[in-house]
């Protein structure tokens, strides 16, 4: 069925934003506005994508198990691990769709300044955000599968 494959869709969005974001790091960086402006905006977009995969994969998880939840087999060392990146990461993500959107609205509006201050903190959480999301779901469903 489709959605259990909805981990490894997340995962990929979330790779295609982290390389968006860096792509539009460097364009800025080297002064191309025109250039990171669409990066941005796609980035936006596959983060929108992003949230209503992960809802409709919350929903399929409750739907066929009673549970929005995998659950991490993973023991040790490597249990510890991922429960550290999985609270930043999610305290950060509640974070990320405010950031992001303010940010965006300050660059269209050109707003600069302002726009640059916020940046300065959105793109790295947003770009943690993204890596470890990628991160999570290899810890999740490949390197500890669920039984």
């Amino acid at each position: 069925m489709i959605l259990e494959h909805l981990p490894a869709v997340n995962a990929t969005l979330n790779a295609v934003a982290a390389v968006l974001l860096l792509f539009a790091y460097r364009a800025i960086r080297r002064k191309n506005i025109p250039l990171h402006r669409s990066l941005m905006i796609s980035a936006f977009c596959v983060s929108i994508a992003f949230l209503l995969v992960y809802l409709m994969h919350k929903w399929y998880l409750w739907s066929v198990f009673g549970s929005y939840n995998t659950h991490f087999t993973g023991t040790g060392g490597w249990r510890v691990l991922y429960f550290v990146i999985l609270i930043t990461h999610v305290s950060l993500a509640a974070v990320v769709p405010l950031l992001a959107s303010v940010t965006l609205w300050l660059g269209v509006s050109m707003k600069t300044d302002k726009h640059r201050r916020i940046a300065r903190i959105t793109l790295p959480v947003w770009l943690y955000v993204s890596l470890t999301g990628i991160l999570t779901y290899f810890m999740l469903y490949q390197w500890f599968r669920p039984n």
